[in-house]
């Protein structure tokens, strides 16, 4: 589904991604660590087109998205959750939501059951603003405005930062019914190591701009592999 082959990513003259690969296949949770400032943001922003790489290739169903614009990469099926959530403070939540039909055709431009299944809490707020709601709920709200695009692959950049235990458990059920039922390629930056242990299907760790192990989800508990993610 979603192929990052050997890439390179610079912010001016200093380099950040140093020959970085990732894969994601459907109905699979691919889990990227690493400590602060490594790397992993500006990896996400490469795969959304938030940035653009020095080199390398980024293919999207055997498509290259390289250089294409966040727009199109978007309407190709890659829904971006930025850390921080980003919502519309001063748009109600059904107008949050619809902000994802700027890419569909006019057929599809509804909302899904399965956002308010996932999350009901937004059904009982449609009309409240953005940013009248709790950081959890505005993380619901994020990612249902994302799955609102009908998304093939869903990128969600440390979802659990800064929410509470009950939202956590939440999202983390609707990353298991979007990877199970749905059959979404999923990518996931996070630190909470129980919560990408409990989900990931595959584990990349990067370490100072490059990849420095990759392996199934039980590989977190093994010393040399942790060593990377110590402070």
């Amino acid at each position: 589904m979603l192929n990052v082959s050997n890439i390179d990513l610079h912010y001016g003259a200093a380099q950040i991604l140093y020959d970085v690969s990732v894969k994601a296949e459907p109905a699979s949770v691919t889990c990227i660590m690493g400590r602060n400032g490594v790397g992993k943001t500006s990896l996400l922003k490469a795969i959304t087109g938030h940035h653009p790489i020095s080199s390398g290739v980024i293919d999207l169903d055997g498509n290259a998205v390289s250089k294409t614009l966040p727009h199109t990469r978007a309407a190709s099926g890659i829904a971006y959750v930025p850390q921080g959530r980003d919502v519309f403070p001063m748009l109600s939540v059904q107008e949050n939501l619809e902000t994802g039909f700027s890419l569909l055709p006019r057929s599809e431009r509804t909302l899904p059951d399965e956002v308010f299944e996932l999350f009901p809490v937004l059904k009982k707020m449609l009309g409240r603003r953005g940013g009248d709601l709790s950081g959890g709920q505005q993380q619901q709200l994020a990612i249902g405005r994302a799955l609102v695009m009908r998304p093939k692959v869903l990128v969600l950049d440390e979802p659990t930062e800064g929410i509470q235990p009950s939202v956590i458990k939440d999202i983390g059920r609707a990353i298991e019914y979007l990877r199970d039922t749905a059959g979404l390629a999923i990518v996931l930056v996070e630190q909470y190591l129980d919560f990408c242990r409990q989900l990931a299907d595959d584990v990349y760790i990067m370490d100072r701009g490059k990849m420095v192990h990759h392996g199934p989800a039980n590989d977190l508990d093994k010393k040399n592999v942790r060593k990377h993610l110590s402070v």
